[in-house]
């Protein structure tokens, strides 16, 4: 029994929640998770999550920082608000998506010894996306972590690891559940 998987679950289930009361404090377990995670997917030969991991750690600082600072000097607001993702933000993202999916993908299948470097290179890529919407507070970026969730669940069961496999799972439902949760709120704060 892999006690780090485990523990690095819990942790997600904290993050989950967190992230669905659209909670400051997630990023908190959005730096412990990773850490633990580390040495999960270095075992288990997923490269490109383990340097995903890596990313999430230094994306959180950032995703707390966005979070927390003062939109502009004389706002009385403290944090950032959910808001829509800008339409002209969409081409960058999905090119930042396409160019990282085939860097990562071609660096694992050619430097690793990576069994599923394309899978892996594909859920890293959604999430390099959907974190850096996260800390922006963009709405959608819950309908990328769907993706990327299901994605993750998918390949996490084909490499054994059915404890973070679940973890995934219930994130995906979970996204689906804050989508609906941050766009109430959106709706709320813009009707205020």
């Amino acid at each position: 029994m892999n006690y780090l998987e485990i523990a690095g679950t819990a942790i997600g289930l904290v993050y989950l929640w967190l992230e669905y009361r659209a909670s400051a404090w997630l990023w908190v377990a959005s730096i412990a998770m990773p850490a633990i995670y580390l040495k999960v997917y270095y075992d288990a030969g997923l490269y490109a999550d383990l340097g995903i991991s890596i990313y999430y750690i230094v994306a959180s600082l950032y995703g707390l920082a966005c979070w927390l600072r003062k939109r502009a000097r004389h706002s009385r607001e403290p944090e950032l608000r959910i808001s829509p993702t800008p339409r002209r933000l969409y081409l960058p993202l999905a090119l930042v998506f396409a160019g990282a999916w085939v860097a990562i993908g071609l660096l694992l299948s050619r430097l690793t010894d990576s069994t599923v470097p394309w899978a892996d290179a594909f859920t890293t890529a959604l999430s390099v996306v959907a974190m850096w919407m996260l800390a922006r507070k963009y709405l959608e970026q819950w309908l990328v972590w769907i993706a990327a969730d299901v994605a993750c669940g998918v390949l996490y069961a084909y490499k054994g690891l059915w404890f973070t496999s679940g973890l995934y799972l219930l994130y995906a439902v979970i996204a689906m559940l804050g989508f609906r949760k941050w766009k109430q709120l959106l709706n709320y704060e813009h009707d205020n």
